[in-house]
């Protein structure tokens, strides 16, 4: 590999990195915003909700976009975005702005998470497989230190500083994006021709409306009435209004020809639904404590955010090491034993949550953060793997995109499950409830893995030459 496929590389991967690591980050800093902002719990969660919910409307529309106006264009483009949330974001006069410079953050991000590695796979030659390695290992590894770099950062200078922090990122992979990435090759005539209609038919405008609107009417009629503690019927209209959109949003998808998500795709292969379902229960559980854990020992055991960030350290670290790990067993053994081992760990993980007190040492924490680390390390293999071998190759490309939903869509609910739990006030008796329910959801995660041996529907993955 030449230098300048090097930076290339490097200057891609510095964007790309933006999305987990500002996802990440706010693990930390839920705390000092319902402090700072003076709301209650459920209310604060809503920065974790929008982003997920723009990133995954964002990112399948960006791929698409850059088809149109070029790669090059939308990676830098989505730099500026980044920037300017970023600068912005601080300066929030109210916590309504803040949620509002999330989401433009959020799509920002997504635009280079959408094109970065097809950048990567169409300009760097040779060694592709090891360029596509570096640039998972900056979007995981970006994700494994970010609540050590939140913490680090709020301890210093308070909240605004998770926001600042993207500017040195975004400054230097524009830069060198500017230079090293080759420019767009010119529009084909039909691409050139498309009316701004046809190309909103394209992303299927009608569906991502429905669903946007949709799934936000049902979470603000839950929430709202958790976060209340009682049901009017204003609520329960708005969380019906969510379910009709959303009953609106799948008939759609069955019917339009290029739909935003492929609903069809799930009844014409089963065992890429199995993947796909059992991909979302992990991300369900992995961050239900991600994000459950930090507000634990701030909270609960009052905690400073620096010593909270190194304690996740250890959930980040245990994802790196077991990742490659996992990579070679998988090799010879297929994903099923990887699958079932990590469902093992995340009952084991939610079971010790269970045991937790309020005077347990602080450091027994690390035990269910190493179990979900490595568990998470084996599932980032395993589940890629299975759902290679489990989609045929004429449909990799749409395959690929609902996996990516279905992670975001399990970050979501974990997001909801914590605030229906905990309501107003993260307490510990509402945290060790969320263990129990971990629990039981992990319990069901093996058996969806030992099921999938069963039905033959997961066989063994061979890789022979």
């Amino acid at each position: 590999m030449n230098a300048r496929s090097r930076w290339l590389m490097i200057s891609v991967g510095l964007g790309i990195l933006l999305n987990p690591l500002n996802s990440s980050m706010v693990s930390v800093a839920i705390p000092r915003l319902q402090n700072g902002f003076q709301l209650d719990f459920t209310v604060v969660s809503w920065v974790i909700f929008t982003f997920y919910i723009a990133s995954a409307v964002a990112q399948p529309v960006m791929g698409r976009a850059s088809d149109l106006f070029g790669r090059r264009k939308i990676f830098l483009t989505g730099l500026v975005i980044s920037f300017i949330a970023s600068l912005l974001a601080p300066l929030s006069p109210n916590f309504g702005w803040l949620i509002v410079f999330r989401i433009v953050q959020s799509i920002g991000t997504s635009m280079m998470i959408s094109v970065g590695m097809a950048i990567v796979r169409i300009h760097i030659t040779e060694k592709q497989a090891t360029a596509v390695s570096v640039l998972s290992i900056f979007q995981s590894g970006a994700a494994a230190i970010g609540p050590f770099i939140g913490g680090v950062l709020i301890h210093w200078w308070d909240w605004p500083g998770i926001f600042f922090v993207n500017i040195p990122f975004v400054v230097a992979s524009f830069l060198w994006s500017w230079r090293m990435i080759p420019k767009d090759e010119t529009p084909t005539s039909v691409e050139r021709k498309m009316s701004f209609r046809k190309w909103l038919n394209l992303i299927d405008a009608p569906g991502i409306l429905l669903f946007t609107v949709g799934l936000i009417a049902l979470l603000v009629g839950i929430l709202s009435a958790k976060s209340s503690g009682h049901v009017s019927s204003g609520y329960v209209i708005t969380g019906l209004i969510g379910l009709v959109v959303l009953g609106a949003f799948v008939r759609h998808e069955l019917k339009t020809a290029s739909p935003f998500i492929p609903l069809r795709t799930f009844a014409k292969y089963p065992a890429v639904t199995w993947v796909n379902v059992q991909f979302m229960v992990v991300n369900i559980l992995f961050y239900a404590l991600f994000f459950g854990l930090p507000s634990y020992l701030q909270m609960v055991r009052h905690i400073s955010e620096f010593h909270t960030g190194i304690l996740m350290l250890t959930l980040g670290l245990c994802s790196l090491v077991a990742s490659p790990m996992a990579g070679r067993w998988i090799d010879k053994s297929g994903p099923r034993p990887a699958l079932l081992v990590s469902a093992i760990l995340m009952i084991f993980g939610s079971v010790w949550i269970v045991t937790l007190n309020e005077f347990s040492p602080v450091i027994s924490v690390c035990v269910a953060l190493a179990a979900f680390g490595i568990s998470n390390g084996l599932n980032n293999v395993g589940m890629q793997a299975a759902l290679f071998k489990s989609a045929p190759k004429e449909i990799i490309g749409v395959a690929s995109g609902l996996f990516n939903t279905s992670r975001n869509l399990g970050a979501i609910i974990s997001s909801l499950l914590i605030s229906i739990v905990m309501g107003d006030q993260f307490s510990f008796g509402g945290f060790r409830l969320l263990g129990v329910i971990l629990t039981v959801i992990a319990l069901s995660l093996v058996f969806m893995s030992w099921r999938r041996r069963e039905s033959g529907q997961l066989e063994e993955l061979e890789f022979r030459q």
